[in-house]
């Protein structure tokens, strides 16, 4: 185990719920689940360091993402395999319940009559 990384069996539904209840690490938990390593500079734009470093510091505490250092920089990637492991389906329908949110949000925003000019 890494420091700070709870081993596989350690992580706890309870703990990976509140770091997913956030919408701003639900979508870094979205950006990772393409696969591969991301550096933490890359993953999201325009949010503060000190921010970042909180959200980075819940989703790896909880279990939700590997944090490894590589350089002057960090590298983030999807603990997939320990979540199905411990709690199979989970982020399957997590992530398709986002999905599916986004789509019906573009869809209704889509359909939305003009604004009128004052």
């Amino acid at each position: 185990m890494l420091s700070n990384h709870p081993d596989t069996e350690q992580i706890r539904l309870e703990n990976v719920l509140t770091a997913l209840g956030n919408p701003l690490r639900l979508t870094v938990v979205r950006v990772l689940a393409g696969g591969g390593e991301y550096a933490c500079s890359a993953v999201l734009s325009g949010i503060p360091k000190s921010t970042l470093t909180h959200h980075w510091r819940v989703l790896r505490d909880s279990g939700v993402i590997w944090q490894r250092p590589f350089g002057r920089e960090n590298l983030l990637s999807l603990r997939r395999e320990d979540l199905d492991a411990r709690f199979p389906g989970l982020l399957d329908v997590l992530l398709g319940a986002v999905e599916n949110d986004a789509l019906t949000q573009e869809s209704t925003t889509r359909h939305l009559p003009p604004i009128p000019p004052e």
